[in-house]
């Protein structure tokens, strides 16, 4: 194809390949060596950019954040230590505060006991002496019964026969009778 140029006379010997558009400008053969050259300067100014400001900013950076990150682990592994050790010192003050309030614990029972034990052999003590009080009494109650229930026995024994025969009986013979009757 041929194109035509704004004047109205002549044609244009120029031809394109893909339809009278010029080709994509990296794709020239003509500028392809330039191209390169210019990459190559390019490339270059960028790395000696890159390496002399951003990298060490960056590997700065870097190398700050990987200290704090070895600080904070540090750290932690320091706390972590602390808290194991403060948490062993717990425990073992635990421990004796469990062995002394058991030791407390059995003190005081063994006291009690040995209190309670005492005032039991106390209370046998005085429950011992009232009973062998009560049986003093007893016997002294039983003796002034008995003399009286002699009395008694001797009287009844006496008016009954005096009832039953109408003669007085001896006295001697009827508290002999009544001996008799109250031993056996």
């Amino acid at each position: 194809m041929a194109e035509k140029s704004g004047n109205t006379g002549g044609t244009s010997a120029h031809t394109t390949a893909n339809g009278g558009k010029p080709p994509f400008p990296p794709f020239e053969s003509h500028t392809f060596a330039s191209q390169l050259v210019w990459l190559v300067v390019s490339f270059i100014i960028l790395y000696a950019v890159v390496s002399r400001l951003a990298l060490p900013r960056v590997g700065g950076i870097l190398a700050a954040r990987q200290k704090a990150i070895a600080d904070d682990l540090a750290a932690a592994q320091k706390l972590r230590d602390e808290s194991e050790t403060a948490l062993k010192a717990y425990e073992t003050e635990l421990a004796n505060a469990r062995n002394k309030a058991q030791a407390i614990g059995a003190e005081t029972r063994d006291k009690l006991n040995a209190q309670s034990e005492q005032e039991r052999k106390t209370l046998e003590d005085r429950l011992a002496i009232k009973l062998a009080e009560a049986e003093k009494t007893i016997a002294g109650t039983r003796t002034a019964a008995m003399s009286n229930v002699r009395e008694i026995a001797s009287d009844a024994a006496s008016t009954i026969v005096q009832q039953l025969t109408g003669v007085q009986p001896d006295a001697k013979a009827v508290e002999t009778a009544v001996d008799a009757s109250l031993r056996g």
